[in-house]
């Protein structure tokens, strides 16, 4: 791996690009399709791993790019923050683009509701451009996830466990996820249901973030 140039992390003292070990993570929004209880950013607070993630204006494609620097020089380049990304999917892709044509790996942290939000199939906009997808399955049934996750569109569980289901037919990689620690969260389950779905299976850990 060559020396790592520094990110141009800050415009306008807000952060957009954030590197954690040996990825950049990217924050391009503040929105989101969920209110989870337990996301600190529900809770008021924006910090992951000390960098302070509030978003002032939401940063276009070239602010985006022109924080990244050298996208080959990180293991992964992750559309991530306190906001849903793919609620921006034309700057998402805009991005992704130019980060592939660097040298760049991606993946993209969601809550696989993109296909509910944009009413169409977006995973084949993002083939050739996602390396890999991690989705926040979150429960073992609608009814522990509704509890914890608080959806803002109707059905949203199902459309999620649709969206896991087909992402495999785009993406190679696609895991999903729960944190184990919330009230009535199988985890087993969980692991059980990512399998039907034909991806893998990530256990989190409750309040640890990044």
């Amino acid at each position: 791996m060559q020396a790592r140039s520094k990110p141009q992390a800050v415009t306008n003292a807000q952060i957009i690009a954030y590197p954690i070990r040996d990825n950049l993570y990217l924050s391009i929004t503040d929105r989101c399709t969920l209110e989870c209880e337990f996301c600190p950013k529900t809770q008021g607070n924006m910090l992951v791993q000390g960098f302070d993630l509030s978003v002032e204006k939401r940063p276009g494609a070239k602010s985006i790019i022109n924080s990244i620097g050298d996208a080959a020089d990180y293991r992964e380049i992750v559309f991530c923050g306190y906001g849903e990304p793919t609620l921006r999917l034309k700057t998402l892709l805009e991005v992704a683009g130019w980060i592939k044509d660097h040298g760049g790996r991606i993946r993209i942290n969601t809550d696989g509701l993109a296909n509910l939000v944009h009413k169409r199939n977006v995973l084949p906009e993002m083939q050739g451009l996602v390396d890999s997808l991690s989705v926040s399955l979150n429960a073992q049934n609608e009814e522990v996830y509704n509890r914890h996750c608080r959806p803002q569109l109707a059905d949203s569980y199902q459309a999620m466990l649709d969206f896991l289901q087909e992402a495999p037919k785009y993406i190679a990689d696609v895991t999903a996820t729960a944190i184990d620690g919330l009230a009535g969260v199988d985890i087993k389950q969980c692991e059980i249901l990512a399998k039907q779905l034909g991806v893998k299976f990530k256990k989190r850990v409750l309040d640890v973030v990044g």
